[in-house]
């Protein structure tokens, strides 16, 4: 079948409604719309919500007047009197984003604009429970304390990006079971609302990444697509119809579960994970065999001598192992788009995905629409951006899931 084509006569634009008693779904929706589109003024504002301009003018004035929009300086058009475009206040509202993985640990202080204000991080060979709460409580306070004190009611929450399954796969890495065992009864969660009185909400890392693709980057275009994203073990997302499916675990789009192969006989024989072949950490290993620094994998070293060679190995096996995972999606779930993101060096997933390219092209697409391979635009802070992103949407977008009305 032809090829997809991402983004053709898709539109992402947030619909308002008219009728008394609407006053807050349409104060969301006119935000979101600013989100989506940028500073608009507010004749194009009542145009994108087909709310009337009466409508509009009114919502403005209010939001205005909360801080959560500001007025930029006006536009002079061909005819007519210069119109006034309005802005999201980056000021008028912020969110605590945290990102536990298996080697680091990152909190990023977030603005209403979704920008980038503070950020405190925390590395380590593998998180230890006690440790990482710690260092958690302690920056949860140091990132309050650089909101001046009349910002600090506008922090209005924390979002936690971490693995479903913390302590798993600790052969592959290496791991004492002991050290992994010790996240078996721990709720995240639970944790991080006993340190603070903010709101809290938990979702899996590479789903809030894919929020943050969704929200900030190509999902802006595309309405249903595969999220990759390659870290210490590959993993992903998934969005249909522009809303991120968790499923019944909230664990949809973990494609590092994928099999590579049929599985025969015993459990012995069964078939390798996508995660045990397409993972940094596997990259890392190569590096390491050779006596080479293996954070060259993240810092945009492992396209250069002498790391090359030991990344093309990696790469002869990801891209068709990350291939047969996207061929699978596609028939299953007719996708419009694969978006391919990381933690490692843009450069390095370019030509990730320049290898995949070629290895899809070996697939047979009869029968099925092979979706478009896409690089992501947010890169290795997607995880805590995207978990910050979660109380801002709970709290300003017309969707409390998070989601966005298409234009019909």
């Amino acid at each position: 079948m032809q090829r997809s084509t991402p983004g053709q006569d898709t539109k992402l634009r947030p619909r308002g409604s008219n009728h008394v008693g609407m006053r807050q779904f349409n104060e969301r929706v006119v935000l979101q719309a600013i989100r989506l589109h940028g500073s608009l003024p507010k004749a194009e504002i009542a145009r994108l919500t087909h709310l009337t301009a009466q409508t509009v003018q009114i919502i403005i004035a209010r939001l205005e007047a909360d801080g959560l929009v500001r007025k930029l300086e006006p536009v002079r058009g061909k005819v007519g009197q210069p119109s006034v475009p309005m802005a999201l206040n980056p000021e008028g509202a912020f969110s605590i984003g945290i990102k536990i993985g298996r080697r680091s640990m990152d909190m990023l202080l977030v603005d209403f604009g979704g920008q980038v204000r503070e950020r405190l991080s925390l590395s380590y060979d593998f998180p230890d429970p006690d440790t990482l709460f710690d260092a958690i409580d302690e920056r949860l306070r140091q990132l309050r304390q650089t909101l001046p004190a009349a910002l600090r009611e506008r922090l209005h929450g924390v979002g936690i990006a971490a693995p479903l399954s913390l302590g798993g796969w600790q052969e592959l890495l290496g791991i004492a079971p002991g050290k992994a065992a010790k996240w078996a009864a721990i709720g995240i969660r639970e944790r991080v609302m006993a340190m603070t009185e903010l709101p809290v909400v938990f979702v899996k890392d590479t789903a809030a990444a894919c929020v943050a693709e969704l929200v900030a980057g190509r999902g802006r275009s595309i309405r249903s697509f595969l999220y990759v994203f390659v870290d210490t073990f590959i993993g992903g997302g998934l969005v249909l119809d522009s809303h991120l499916r968790g499923g019944v675990s909230g664990n949809a789009g973990a494609v590092g579960s994928m099999p590579l192969g049929l599985a025969h006989g015993d459990a012995s024989s069964r078939p390798a994970q996508l995660l045990s072949v397409a993972s940094l950490f596997n990259l890392e290993s190569l590096y390491l065999a050779k006596g080479l620094d293996a954070a060259a994998a993240v810092d945009g070293r492992a396209l250069q001598t002498p790391w090359l060679a030991q990344t093309e190995t990696w790469l002869r096996d990801a891209a068709p192992a990350i291939a047969l995972t996207i061929n699978s999606a596609a028939c299953l779930l007719d996708l419009e788009g694969v978006i391919i993101d990381g933690s490692f060096d843009p450069t390095l997933r370019a030509r990730l995905i320049a290898s995949v390219e070629p290895a899809l092209d070996r697939h047979s697409w009869e029968g099925v629409a092979r979706p478009a391979l896409l690089a992501g635009t947010i890169g290795s802070d997607a995880r805590a951006i995207g978990g910050a992103l979660l109380p801002l949407y709970a709290n300003f977008a017309p969707d409390r899931d998070l989601f966005l009305k298409l234009e019909a």
